[in-house]
């Protein structure tokens, strides 16, 4: 795992433009030779390394190639030019498809840019609700940026930055909903996460989902230990609590995580969903019956939908 800094990555391999792009290195090698599309600075050892520059007008010539624009015709034009052509495109048109969105995110990200990130919002609520723009364009995005965070790719200043852009919206969105729908079931969904675990995008959005629903969600956040959750039982009879598990507890502590959540609430067998990257390491058939494990927000959904159902 990489280890934490502050430092703003300003240099970056042909290995990472490709990672960052999508365009594979012996392609951006043509480019370069044919077209003069980036100048990359050699070292003595004749090794490319690229400026933030370059790897935004990548992206930026990745966008234009996907709205139907020849790469012969890209590279006639500057840096600036490529950049203010993307710029009317998504005045004119929005996004005509989610890796357009994705891409745009991705230069925001880059060049912390909290602007472009805004416009390229904007323009996909056009023509998306938020529900829709979450699963379809943040959710491929962070999965992405998940990926170039472990390989080193991005520095996490980057990933701290479009994360906290991302969970403005969620909150907006939350509280939205909340002006706009009362609760209907009186059911009531507590949700958490474990002990050091801060990774909180996926269970603010099922705060949403849930509200969205109609059911009541008592949003408790980050890193909670187990006994403070008894209080809420007492006043909520019909409670039920959700986690994510991403990268705590460890795998090899979650069966006693399950046994301390148990022994917490005694009799009452309250209903426990575990959503998260540390789900797809786990059998149902061996955790306790009370234990609901999701593959995805989704199959959450579906879940609470199909009980509503049942019980109307």
């Amino acid at each position: 795992m990489s280890v934490m800094t502050n430092v703003v990555k300003t240099k970056f391999s042909i290995k990472d433009l490709e990672s960052l792009s999508g365009i594979k290195a012996h392609t951006i090698r043509i480019w370069e030779k044919r077209y003069n599309l980036l100048e990359p600075i050699r070292t003595e050892t004749n090794i490319r390394t690229y400026a933030l520059s370059d790897l935004q007008k990548l992206l930026n010539v990745v966008f234009l190639l996907k709205n139907n624009y020849k790469i012969s015709k890209i590279a006639q034009n500057s840096s600036k030019e490529i950049a203010n052509i993307v710029a009317e495109i998504v005045a004119n048109k929005g996004f005509s498809n989610e890796s357009h969105a994705i891409n745009s995110f991705k230069i925001s990200m880059m060049n912390f840019d909290q602007n472009l990130f805004y416009k390229t919002f904007n323009s996909l609520l056009e023509t998306n609700n938020f529900g829709k723009i979450f699963y379809e364009v943040f959710v491929p995005l962070l999965q992405e940026i998940g990926l170039l965070w472990q390989t080193d790719t991005i520095n996490p200043s980057h990933e701290h930055f479009i994360f906290n852009l991302i969970k403005q919206k969620i909150l907006t969105n939350i509280e939205k909903m909340q002006r706009t729908v009362s609760p209907l079931h009186d059911k009531t969904y507590a949700l958490f996460l474990p002990e050091n675990e801060i990774h909180e995008l996926g269970l603010l959005f099922l705060n949403y989902e849930i509200v969205a629903r109609g059911h009541k969600v008592i949003y408790l956040g980050q890193s909670i230990m187990l006994e403070n959750l008894k209080y809420l039982s007492i006043n909520h009879p019909n409670l039920s609590f959700v986690t994510y598990f991403t990268v705590q507890p460890l795998l090899e502590e979650i069966p006693q995580y399950f046994e301390d959540f148990n022994s917490i609430f005694g009799d009452q067998q309250l209903d426990l969903y575990v959503l998260g990257a540390q789900t797809a390491h786990l059998n149902e058939t061996t955790t306790p019956t009370n234990v609901k494990i999701m593959m995805s927000i989704r199959e959450f959904v579906n879940t609470i939908q199909k009980k509503q159902l049942k019980y109307a």
